[in-house]
């Protein structure tokens, strides 16, 4: 690196570094390009990406499909409110509800996954009379005050301590059919549940959970809300998590992979749900904007010609058959759907995940303090995932987490950046 480069590289960190919030704990590495499912940091090295922008880079990095329908955009109409009828958000709201379950065919634009659980809880409301809701322990819904009420995890709401009300949230034990019976009542609004929870450690849902579920919603008058924004579009094998159960919920929360890597979110709904929130009863001002709405046709229309349901199958039982075969005693479970992927160990995750990076040029995600999570872009090849597992297996045969301890300090407070 020459020393031009070298002083380019100190201003772009430093610039991060002392004009950002503080509430991300930075790696000190600065990124600049990526392509598929490789990025590489301002000096050139290249590094295999399984943390795909916490789970948006679905398609890849900078597919070629997206870029073009970004750049034509642009250069007709960037922003358009929703009560002003648009082309490409209209392409997208017919392409978004030909790939969704039978009868989520009425769908709520805004701009992220957060704002797509606000919703939801404003819906679900209208939508029943009724005010109360069952979440998930472990389960992750969002950091706004109204979306951090579903969160399970203490950290992230005690801050804020009674701003954030969640007096009316029930919290039972994911995966326990008991303890959701117990829950469910003619009180309750909706179940908020994600099919695969991610950051509570990438736990599967089974499908008689999802199924007693969806029963049980039925007979109280409740609504069932799929939380998709993590699972949604491909990464589980299937478009839509939801997919592999047959459960079709009252309405799905979207975001992340939704349109390419431009933000952009939804809550899709049936009609029944749509038409019982009053006009004006809720509304965004960037949301449906047309240049996400063409970054989100393209990404659909790839996610379809490319098979990458089938991709994320097929490529997450091998990545998940080669992890198993590493013979570790550190390592208690691995577990996942499609290309969403946790390895549990026995110890933190922290000084492996940073060993890693620096080491290996592999980057990889938390979810909770003992899990690995994968979370590659779909076109990740086959041979990247070998170099991805055999650099795993180094790590885990070469780290001390006592020696690397001080590295699991620059990871961050126990890793408070997830998504």
């Amino acid at each position: 690196m020459t020393t031009s480069d070298a002083t380019t590289q100190s201003k772009w960190l430093d610039a991060e570094l002392k004009y950002d919030s503080g509430v991300y704990n930075k790696h000190h590495v600065v990124m600049t390009r990526g392509l598929a499912a490789t990025v590489w940091d301002e000096t050139g090295r290249s590094y295999i990406d399984c943390v795909a922008g916490y789970g948006v880079a679905n398609i890849g990095h900078s597919h070629p499909d997206v870029v073009r329908a970004i750049k034509e955009q642009a250069e007709r109409l960037t922003v358009m409110p929703q009560t002003l009828p648009n082309d490409k958000r209209a392409e997208f709201l017919a392409e978004l509800v030909a790939a969704l379950p039978q009868g989520l065919d009425r769908v709520f634009l805004c701009n992220s996954g957060t704002e797509a659980m606000e919703a939801a809880k404003k819906f679900a409301i209208t939508g029943t009379g009724r005010k109360r809701f069952v979440s998930f322990r472990r389960g992750f819904s969002g950091r706004s005050l109204g979306a951090l009420a579903f969160t399970w995890e203490p950290k992230y709401r005690e801050p804020f301590g009674d701003a954030v009300d969640n007096k009316n949230v029930d919290f039972v034990t994911y995966g326990n059919i008991e303890e959701l019976r117990a829950a469910v009542t003619e009180d309750t609004a909706a179940v908020i549940m994600e099919p695969v929870q991610g950051e509570g450690g990438v736990r599967p849902a089974s499908i008689e959970f999802m199924q007693e579920a969806r029963r049980l919603t039925k007979e109280k008058g409740a609504l069932l809300i799929f939380d998709e924004i993590q699972t949604g579009f491909c990464r589980t094998g299937k478009m839509f998590a939801c997919e592999h159960s047959g459960v079709v919920p009252d309405a799905m929360t979207l975001a992340k992979a939704i349109a390419g890597g431009v933000p952009a979110g939804a809550l899709a709904m049936t009609a029944e749900v749509a038409d019982k929130m009053p006009a004006g009863g809720h509304g965004t001002t960037f949301g449906g904007n047309p240049l996400a709405m063409a970054a989100g046709v393209a990404s659909l229309r790839v996610m379809k010609r490319e098979g990458l349901a089938e991709q994320a199958r097929e490529k997450g039982a091998y990545f998940m058959e080669k992890l198993r075969a590493i013979q570790s005693p550190k390592i208690r479970e691995v577990r996942g759907l499609g290309l969403m992927i946790g390895v549990e160990l026995k110890e933190k995750s922290a000084p492996y995940i940073h060993a890693l990076e620096h080491d290996e040029g592999i980057l990889t995600l938390q979810a909770t303090p003992l899990v690995v999570r994968f979370l590659p872009p779909i076109p990740i090849t086959k041979e990247q995932i070998d170099t991805v597992v055999a650099a795993f297996e180094r790590v885990l045969n070469s780290v001390n987490p006592r020696a690397e301890r001080q590295a699991e300090l620059a990871q961050g407070k126990e890793d408070k950046q997830t998504e």
